[in-house]
Protein backbone atom coordinates (compact mmCIF):
# COMPACT_ATOMS: atom_id res chain seq x y z
CA UNK A 1 0.00 0.00 0.00
CA UNK A 2 2.88 2.43 0.83
CA UNK A 3 4.63 1.65 -2.33
CA UNK A 4 1.49 2.35 -4.17
CA UNK A 5 0.84 5.81 -2.43
CA UNK A 6 4.60 6.62 -3.30
CA UNK A 7 4.16 5.60 -7.20
CA UNK A 8 0.59 7.62 -7.15
CA UNK A 9 2.38 10.89 -5.80
CA UNK A 10 5.21 10.28 -7.60
CA UNK A 11 2.80 10.25 -11.21
CA UNK A 12 1.01 13.27 -9.80
CA UNK A 13 4.29 15.57 -9.35
CA UNK A 14 5.11 14.42 -12.94
CA UNK A 15 2.04 15.64 -14.51
CA UNK A 16 2.15 18.94 -12.29
CA UNK A 17 5.84 18.89 -13.79
CA UNK A 18 4.70 18.55 -16.99
CA UNK A 19 2.19 20.86 -16.75
CA UNK A 20 4.23 23.33 -15.69
CA UNK A 21 6.36 23.21 -18.44
CA UNK A 22 3.58 23.11 -20.85
CA UNK A 23 2.75 27.02 -19.79
CA UNK A 24 6.28 27.84 -21.54
CA UNK A 25 5.74 29.50 -24.96
CA UNK A 26 7.86 30.77 -27.95
CA UNK A 27 6.74 32.94 -30.76
CA UNK A 28 9.34 33.71 -33.45
CA UNK A 29 9.53 36.52 -36.03
CA UNK A 30 11.46 38.23 -38.91
CA UNK A 31 10.89 41.62 -40.23
CA UNK A 32 12.71 43.38 -43.31
CA UNK A 33 14.38 46.24 -41.80
CA UNK A 34 16.57 46.91 -44.93
CA UNK A 35 17.71 50.95 -45.47
CA UNK A 36 16.42 52.90 -48.46
CA UNK A 37 19.16 53.91 -51.22
CA UNK A 38 20.54 56.83 -50.29
CA UNK A 39 20.65 55.94 -46.87
CA UNK A 40 23.78 56.60 -44.84
CA UNK A 41 25.58 53.75 -43.55
CA UNK A 42 28.16 52.83 -40.48
CA UNK A 43 27.04 56.40 -38.41
CA UNK A 44 28.19 58.22 -42.00
CA UNK A 45 31.73 57.06 -41.82
CA UNK A 46 31.49 55.49 -45.57
CA UNK A 47 29.79 55.82 -48.67
CA UNK A 48 25.97 55.87 -48.58
CA UNK A 49 23.89 52.85 -49.35
CA UNK A 50 23.89 52.06 -53.05
CA UNK A 51 22.77 49.08 -54.11
CA UNK A 52 21.01 46.16 -51.79
CA UNK A 53 22.89 43.23 -52.15
CA UNK A 54 21.03 41.28 -49.40
CA UNK A 55 18.35 42.88 -47.15
CA UNK A 56 18.91 43.37 -43.66
CA UNK A 57 16.57 41.35 -41.28
CA UNK A 58 15.01 41.69 -37.60
CA UNK A 59 14.77 38.65 -35.98
CA UNK A 60 13.90 37.67 -32.67
CA UNK A 61 11.85 35.40 -30.06
CA UNK A 62 8.95 36.34 -27.42
CA UNK A 63 9.18 34.07 -24.30
CA UNK A 64 6.14 34.02 -22.35
CA UNK A 65 5.45 31.68 -18.99
CA UNK A 66 7.59 33.45 -16.31
CA UNK A 67 6.33 36.76 -14.83
CA UNK A 68 6.06 38.90 -17.95
CA UNK A 69 6.86 38.01 -21.72
CA UNK A 70 10.58 38.56 -22.92
CA UNK A 71 11.58 39.28 -26.06
CA UNK A 72 15.01 38.98 -27.56
CA UNK A 73 15.64 40.29 -31.04
CA UNK A 74 19.19 40.76 -33.05
CA UNK A 75 19.32 43.48 -35.65
CA UNK A 76 21.33 43.21 -39.07
CA UNK A 77 22.04 47.05 -38.39
CA UNK A 78 25.37 48.51 -37.24
CA UNK A 79 24.54 49.99 -33.96
CA UNK A 80 21.26 51.41 -32.15
CA UNK A 81 21.82 53.80 -29.19
CA UNK A 82 20.57 56.12 -26.98
CA UNK A 83 16.68 57.01 -27.67
CA UNK A 84 16.36 54.98 -30.95
CA UNK A 85 17.35 51.71 -28.16
CA UNK A 86 14.94 53.18 -25.77
CA UNK A 87 12.55 53.36 -28.84
CA UNK A 88 12.96 50.00 -29.67
CA UNK A 89 11.91 48.93 -26.18
CA UNK A 90 9.33 51.01 -26.24
CA UNK A 91 7.49 49.70 -29.27
CA UNK A 92 8.30 46.29 -28.77
CA UNK A 93 7.43 45.96 -25.50
CA UNK A 94 3.97 47.56 -25.92
CA UNK A 95 3.43 44.65 -29.20
CA UNK A 96 4.53 42.19 -26.33
CA UNK A 97 2.83 42.95 -23.43
CA UNK A 98 5.44 43.59 -21.64
CA UNK A 99 8.32 46.49 -20.22
CA UNK A 100 11.04 47.90 -22.16
CA UNK A 101 13.47 46.07 -19.80
CA UNK A 102 12.59 43.08 -21.02
CA UNK A 103 13.38 43.79 -24.35
CA UNK A 104 16.66 42.73 -25.19
CA UNK A 105 17.87 44.32 -28.76
CA UNK A 106 20.98 43.79 -29.95
CA UNK A 107 22.77 44.57 -33.28
CA UNK A 108 24.48 42.31 -35.57
CA UNK A 109 27.14 44.88 -35.74
CA UNK A 110 27.58 44.66 -39.75
CA UNK A 111 28.82 48.32 -41.15
CA UNK A 112 27.16 48.28 -44.39
CA UNK A 113 23.96 48.83 -42.48
CA UNK A 114 23.16 51.76 -40.61
CA UNK A 115 23.59 53.06 -36.88
CA UNK A 116 20.22 54.50 -35.30
CA UNK A 117 20.92 57.41 -33.02
CA UNK A 118 17.54 59.81 -33.54
CA UNK A 119 19.10 62.73 -31.19
CA UNK A 120 22.20 62.38 -32.95
CA UNK A 121 20.49 63.28 -36.07
CA UNK A 122 18.39 65.89 -34.53
CA UNK A 123 21.59 67.86 -33.66
CA UNK A 124 23.16 67.12 -37.09
CA UNK A 125 19.98 68.49 -38.20
CA UNK A 126 19.52 71.53 -35.70
CA UNK A 127 23.07 72.95 -36.86
CA UNK A 128 22.67 72.61 -40.45
CA UNK A 129 25.67 69.81 -40.76
CA UNK A 130 26.25 67.88 -43.86
CA UNK A 131 26.56 65.00 -42.01
CA UNK A 132 23.90 62.04 -41.75
CA UNK A 133 22.98 59.66 -39.05
CA UNK A 134 20.47 58.35 -40.03
CA UNK A 135 16.70 59.10 -41.83
CA UNK A 136 14.09 59.36 -38.56
CA UNK A 137 11.17 58.78 -40.66
CA UNK A 138 12.67 55.38 -42.01
CA UNK A 139 13.60 54.45 -38.25
CA UNK A 140 10.31 54.77 -36.94
CA UNK A 141 8.77 52.66 -40.35
CA UNK A 142 11.29 50.12 -39.57
CA UNK A 143 10.63 49.70 -36.19
CA UNK A 144 7.16 49.62 -36.41
CA UNK A 145 7.17 46.95 -38.91
CA UNK A 146 8.87 44.42 -36.34
CA UNK A 147 6.37 45.62 -33.92
CA UNK A 148 3.56 44.32 -36.60
CA UNK A 149 5.91 40.88 -37.11
CA UNK A 150 6.17 40.83 -33.27
CA UNK A 151 2.34 40.85 -33.02
CA UNK A 152 1.25 38.28 -35.80
CA UNK A 153 3.85 36.05 -34.47
CA UNK A 154 1.71 35.71 -30.34
CA UNK A 155 -1.33 35.43 -32.33
CA UNK A 156 0.53 31.54 -33.03
CA UNK A 157 3.23 31.27 -30.16
CA UNK A 158 4.58 27.37 -30.02
CA UNK A 159 4.69 25.47 -26.71
CA UNK A 160 8.32 24.59 -25.34
CA UNK A 161 9.21 22.21 -22.99
CA UNK A 162 12.62 22.19 -22.90
CA UNK A 163 16.02 24.07 -23.84
CA UNK A 164 19.03 22.84 -25.63
CA UNK A 165 22.78 24.19 -25.21
CA UNK A 166 25.56 23.33 -27.93
CA UNK A 167 29.03 24.79 -28.77
CA UNK A 168 31.42 24.32 -30.97
CA UNK A 169 34.78 25.52 -31.76
CA UNK A 170 35.20 27.89 -34.92
CA UNK A 171 38.02 27.75 -37.15
CA UNK A 172 39.73 30.62 -38.59
CA UNK A 173 37.79 33.36 -38.26
CA UNK A 174 38.77 35.32 -34.64
CA UNK A 175 41.84 37.25 -33.89
CA UNK A 176 42.29 40.35 -31.47
CA UNK A 177 43.52 43.39 -33.46
CA UNK A 178 46.03 43.31 -30.62
CA UNK A 179 49.39 41.74 -31.81
CA UNK A 180 53.16 41.97 -30.86
CA UNK A 181 55.58 43.71 -33.59
CA UNK A 182 58.81 41.81 -34.51
CA UNK A 183 60.15 44.13 -32.35
CA UNK A 184 58.12 44.03 -29.41
CA UNK A 185 55.58 46.88 -29.17
CA UNK A 186 52.17 46.47 -29.13
CA UNK A 187 50.43 47.02 -31.64
CA UNK A 188 46.52 47.06 -32.30
CA UNK A 189 45.81 47.61 -36.25
CA UNK A 190 44.46 44.48 -37.08
CA UNK A 191 41.71 44.92 -38.37
CA UNK A 192 38.49 43.41 -40.27
CA UNK A 193 40.35 42.83 -43.33
CA UNK A 194 44.02 42.96 -42.99
CA UNK A 195 46.00 43.02 -46.44
CA UNK A 196 49.60 42.80 -44.55
CA UNK A 197 50.48 38.99 -44.62
CA UNK A 198 53.41 39.45 -41.57
CA UNK A 199 50.36 40.71 -39.60
CA UNK A 200 47.97 38.14 -40.36
CA UNK A 201 50.44 35.53 -39.56
CA UNK A 202 51.00 37.06 -36.04
CA UNK A 203 48.31 34.57 -33.67
CA UNK A 204 45.11 35.17 -33.02
CA UNK A 205 45.34 36.34 -29.38
CA UNK A 206 43.01 36.26 -26.95
CA UNK A 207 38.97 35.60 -28.42
CA UNK A 208 36.05 33.07 -27.38
CA UNK A 209 36.83 30.76 -30.22
CA UNK A 210 33.63 28.96 -29.13
CA UNK A 211 29.66 28.95 -31.20
CA UNK A 212 27.00 28.52 -28.62
CA UNK A 213 23.98 27.82 -29.47
CA UNK A 214 20.40 28.28 -27.07
CA UNK A 215 17.83 26.43 -28.70
CA UNK A 216 14.24 25.68 -27.53
CA UNK A 217 12.20 22.60 -28.15
CA UNK A 218 8.94 21.32 -28.06
CA UNK A 219 9.49 17.28 -26.50
CA UNK A 220 11.74 16.36 -29.17
CA UNK A 221 11.07 19.28 -32.03
CA UNK A 222 12.85 22.14 -31.97
CA UNK A 223 11.70 25.01 -32.54
CA UNK A 224 14.14 27.99 -32.67
CA UNK A 225 17.67 28.64 -32.26
CA UNK A 226 19.89 31.27 -31.02
CA UNK A 227 24.28 31.40 -31.73
CA UNK A 228 26.14 33.31 -30.67
CA UNK A 229 30.08 34.38 -31.83
CA UNK A 230 31.90 37.45 -31.19
CA UNK A 231 33.78 38.58 -34.19
CA UNK A 232 33.07 41.73 -36.04
CA UNK A 233 31.05 40.71 -38.84
CA UNK A 234 32.74 42.31 -41.65
CA UNK A 235 34.54 40.89 -44.72
CA UNK A 236 34.90 43.59 -46.76
CA UNK A 237 32.67 46.77 -46.59
CA UNK A 238 32.52 50.55 -47.19
CA UNK A 239 31.35 50.41 -50.81
CA UNK A 240 27.63 51.48 -50.30
CA UNK A 241 26.87 47.79 -51.03
CA UNK A 242 24.04 47.59 -48.09
CA UNK A 243 24.15 43.40 -46.71
CA UNK A 244 24.19 41.06 -43.50
CA UNK A 245 27.96 40.12 -44.58
CA UNK A 246 29.14 36.83 -43.78
CA UNK A 247 26.78 36.09 -40.70
CA UNK A 248 24.09 36.43 -42.77
CA UNK A 249 25.27 34.11 -45.38
CA UNK A 250 25.43 31.66 -42.30
CA UNK A 251 22.48 31.94 -41.19
CA UNK A 252 20.35 31.92 -44.17
CA UNK A 253 22.07 28.77 -44.56
CA UNK A 254 21.69 27.12 -41.27
CA UNK A 255 17.86 28.32 -42.01
CA UNK A 256 17.56 26.47 -45.09
CA UNK A 257 18.65 23.28 -43.62
CA UNK A 258 15.57 22.97 -41.62
CA UNK A 259 12.84 25.21 -42.38
CA UNK A 260 11.08 24.32 -39.23
CA UNK A 261 13.44 25.69 -36.94
CA UNK A 262 13.97 29.46 -36.43
CA UNK A 263 17.27 30.94 -36.70
CA UNK A 264 18.81 33.42 -35.14
CA UNK A 265 22.55 35.01 -35.20
CA UNK A 266 23.92 37.29 -32.44
CA UNK A 267 27.23 38.78 -32.25
CA UNK A 268 29.44 38.50 -29.03
CA UNK A 269 31.26 40.84 -27.43
CA UNK A 270 33.59 42.07 -30.22
CA UNK A 271 35.16 44.79 -29.66
CA UNK A 272 38.53 43.73 -30.38
CA UNK A 273 37.87 41.12 -32.04
CA UNK A 274 38.02 41.09 -36.06
CA UNK A 275 38.26 38.52 -38.61
CA UNK A 276 41.69 40.15 -39.96
CA UNK A 277 44.01 37.53 -39.37
CA UNK A 278 42.03 35.40 -41.99
CA UNK A 279 40.60 37.87 -43.94
CA UNK A 280 42.25 40.34 -46.88
CA UNK A 281 39.29 41.72 -47.59
CA UNK A 282 38.34 40.23 -51.37
CA UNK A 283 35.52 39.76 -52.42
CA UNK A 284 35.40 36.00 -52.35
CA UNK A 285 36.40 35.91 -48.70
CA UNK A 286 33.03 36.53 -47.63
CA UNK A 287 32.05 33.50 -48.75
CA UNK A 288 35.08 31.60 -47.19
CA UNK A 289 34.14 32.93 -43.68
CA UNK A 290 30.03 32.43 -44.30
CA UNK A 291 31.08 28.74 -44.25
CA UNK A 292 33.70 28.89 -41.72
CA UNK A 293 30.56 30.55 -39.44
CA UNK A 294 28.26 28.05 -41.08
CA UNK A 295 30.58 25.05 -39.90
CA UNK A 296 30.72 26.31 -36.24
CA UNK A 297 26.93 26.79 -36.12
CA UNK A 298 26.34 23.22 -37.31
CA UNK A 299 28.91 21.68 -35.21
CA UNK A 300 27.16 23.34 -32.18
CA UNK A 301 23.82 22.00 -33.27
CA UNK A 302 25.11 18.54 -33.10
CA UNK A 303 26.41 18.56 -29.82
CA UNK A 304 23.26 20.21 -28.58
CA UNK A 305 21.73 18.31 -24.95
CA UNK A 306 18.27 18.82 -23.97
CA UNK A 307 17.56 20.27 -20.70
CA UNK A 308 14.22 20.08 -18.93
CA UNK A 309 12.80 23.53 -18.99
CA UNK A 310 11.41 24.54 -15.41
CA UNK A 311 11.88 28.19 -15.33
CA UNK A 312 12.31 31.39 -16.87
CA UNK A 313 14.11 33.90 -14.84
CA UNK A 314 15.33 37.64 -15.16
CA UNK A 315 17.42 40.02 -13.70
CA UNK A 316 18.37 43.33 -15.07
CA UNK A 317 20.97 44.98 -13.01
CA UNK A 318 22.28 48.92 -13.51
CA UNK A 319 25.09 50.18 -14.66
CA UNK A 320 26.37 53.28 -14.63
CA UNK A 321 29.84 54.26 -17.22
CA UNK A 322 30.81 57.31 -17.12
CA UNK A 323 31.36 59.75 -20.38
CA UNK A 324 34.77 60.17 -21.70
CA UNK A 325 36.94 63.47 -20.38
CA UNK A 326 39.65 64.87 -22.21
CA UNK A 327 40.86 66.50 -25.64
CA UNK A 328 38.12 66.19 -28.23
CA UNK A 329 36.08 65.00 -25.99
CA UNK A 330 34.24 67.63 -23.70
CA UNK A 331 31.10 69.02 -24.79
CA UNK A 332 32.60 72.19 -25.84
CA UNK A 333 35.18 70.11 -27.97
CA UNK A 334 32.34 67.99 -29.33
CA UNK A 335 30.26 71.44 -29.87
CA UNK A 336 32.96 72.13 -31.75
CA UNK A 337 33.03 69.46 -33.94
CA UNK A 338 29.89 70.34 -35.42
CA UNK A 339 31.20 73.18 -36.99
CA UNK A 340 30.22 73.49 -41.20
CA UNK A 341 34.02 73.65 -42.00
CA UNK A 342 34.05 70.04 -40.16
CA UNK A 343 33.82 67.11 -42.46
CA UNK A 344 30.57 65.37 -42.62
CA UNK A 345 31.67 62.28 -40.65
CA UNK A 346 33.63 64.36 -38.32
CA UNK A 347 30.11 65.73 -37.31
CA UNK A 348 28.58 62.83 -37.12
CA UNK A 349 30.81 61.64 -34.70
CA UNK A 350 30.74 65.07 -32.64
CA UNK A 351 26.73 64.10 -32.73
CA UNK A 352 27.19 61.16 -31.40
CA UNK A 353 28.87 61.87 -28.61
CA UNK A 354 26.52 64.73 -27.82
CA UNK A 355 24.24 62.92 -27.87
CA UNK A 356 25.46 60.04 -25.50
CA UNK A 357 26.24 62.90 -23.30
CA UNK A 358 23.17 64.80 -22.98
CA UNK A 359 21.72 61.07 -21.48
CA UNK A 360 24.98 60.27 -19.38
CA UNK A 361 24.96 64.10 -18.04
CA UNK A 362 21.37 63.71 -17.06
CA UNK A 363 22.01 60.51 -15.21
CA UNK A 364 20.95 57.97 -17.63
CA UNK A 365 21.82 54.40 -16.22
CA UNK A 366 22.44 51.46 -18.59
CA UNK A 367 21.88 47.91 -17.41
CA UNK A 368 23.02 44.18 -18.11
CA UNK A 369 19.94 41.94 -18.33
CA UNK A 370 19.81 38.84 -18.30
CA UNK A 371 17.49 35.71 -19.26
CA UNK A 372 18.04 32.90 -16.76
CA UNK A 373 17.25 29.04 -17.45
CA UNK A 374 18.96 27.57 -14.65
CA UNK A 375 21.40 25.64 -16.01
CA UNK A 376 22.03 28.60 -18.64
CA UNK A 377 22.01 32.03 -18.78
CA UNK A 378 21.73 34.52 -21.95
CA UNK A 379 23.73 38.03 -21.24
CA UNK A 380 23.07 40.99 -23.32
CA UNK A 381 26.40 43.43 -22.85
CA UNK A 382 26.41 46.65 -23.96
CA UNK A 383 28.06 48.37 -26.71
CA UNK A 384 31.18 47.68 -27.72
CA UNK A 385 32.37 45.44 -24.87
CA UNK A 386 35.58 43.97 -25.54
CA UNK A 387 36.33 40.14 -25.66
CA UNK A 388 37.85 40.19 -21.73
CA UNK A 389 33.81 41.16 -20.64
CA UNK A 390 32.38 38.12 -22.55
CA UNK A 391 35.25 35.60 -20.94
CA UNK A 392 34.49 36.93 -17.33
CA UNK A 393 30.83 36.22 -17.27
CA UNK A 394 31.22 32.64 -18.56
CA UNK A 395 34.26 32.84 -15.40
CA UNK A 396 31.75 33.75 -13.27
CA UNK A 397 29.63 30.40 -13.72
CA UNK A 398 32.23 28.18 -14.99
CA UNK A 399 29.29 25.49 -13.86
CA UNK A 400 26.39 26.93 -16.76
CA UNK A 401 25.59 27.76 -19.95
CA UNK A 402 26.59 31.18 -20.47
CA UNK A 403 25.90 32.99 -23.70
CA UNK A 404 26.77 36.59 -24.44
CA UNK A 405 25.47 38.85 -26.92
CA UNK A 406 27.13 42.19 -27.27
CA UNK A 407 25.65 45.61 -28.91
CA UNK A 408 22.81 46.07 -26.74
CA UNK A 409 22.75 49.65 -26.18
CA UNK A 410 25.13 51.25 -28.31
CA UNK A 411 25.89 54.46 -26.88
CA UNK A 412 29.29 54.25 -25.47
CA UNK A 413 30.91 52.76 -28.23
CA UNK A 414 34.28 51.06 -27.86
CA UNK A 415 34.55 49.74 -23.95
CA UNK A 416 37.67 48.33 -23.27
CA UNK A 417 39.49 46.97 -20.41
CA UNK A 418 41.94 48.98 -18.31
CA UNK A 419 44.94 47.37 -19.76
CA UNK A 420 44.16 48.56 -23.20
CA UNK A 421 43.62 52.28 -21.68
CA UNK A 422 47.24 51.26 -20.33
CA UNK A 423 48.96 50.28 -23.40
CA UNK A 424 47.62 53.19 -25.59
CA UNK A 425 44.60 51.17 -27.83
CA UNK A 426 44.87 53.09 -30.87
CA UNK A 427 41.13 52.06 -31.70
CA UNK A 428 39.97 54.34 -28.62
CA UNK A 429 41.43 57.60 -30.40
CA UNK A 430 37.57 57.79 -31.46
CA UNK A 431 34.13 55.84 -31.52
CA UNK A 432 34.73 55.45 -27.73
CA UNK A 433 32.51 57.69 -25.42
CA UNK A 434 33.16 56.19 -22.06
CA UNK A 435 36.08 57.20 -19.53
CA UNK A 436 38.47 54.51 -17.90
CA UNK A 437 37.19 53.00 -15.18
CA UNK A 438 34.49 51.04 -16.63
CA UNK A 439 36.22 47.35 -16.09
CA UNK A 440 35.05 47.48 -12.30
CA UNK A 441 31.65 49.01 -12.91
CA UNK A 442 30.98 45.87 -15.42
CA UNK A 443 32.86 43.35 -13.16
CA UNK A 444 30.55 44.29 -10.07
CA UNK A 445 27.44 44.42 -12.56
CA UNK A 446 28.16 40.96 -13.67
CA UNK A 447 28.56 39.63 -10.27
CA UNK A 448 25.11 40.87 -9.64
CA UNK A 449 23.54 39.46 -12.90
CA UNK A 450 25.15 35.89 -12.93
CA UNK A 451 24.40 35.27 -9.13
CA UNK A 452 22.70 31.76 -8.34
CA UNK A 453 19.12 32.57 -7.23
Amino acid sequence: MHRLLLARLAFAGSLLLQSARADFSIATFSADVTVPLGHALMGGGIAPAKEIVDPLLARGVVLTGGEKPLVFVAVDWCEIRNDAYARWREVLAEAAGTVGERVLVTSVHVHDAPVSDLGAEKILREHGCAGSVCDLEFHEKAVQNVATALRAALKKPRRITHFGTGQAEVEKIASNRRFIRDDGSVSFLRFSNTRDPKIRAKPEGTIDPWLKTLSFWDGEQAVAAISFYAVHPMSYYGGGGVSADFPGIARARRQADDESVFQIYATGCAGNVTAGKFNDGSRPNRRVLAERLYQGMRAAWEKTARHPLSTIGFRAVPLRLEPREGPGFTVADLMKGLAADRKPFAQCLAALGLSWRQRADAGHTLRIPVIDFGAAQLVLMPAESYVEYQLLAQQLRPDSFVAVAGYGECAPGYIPTEKHWAENDTNLEDWCWVAPGAEKAIKAALEAALKRD
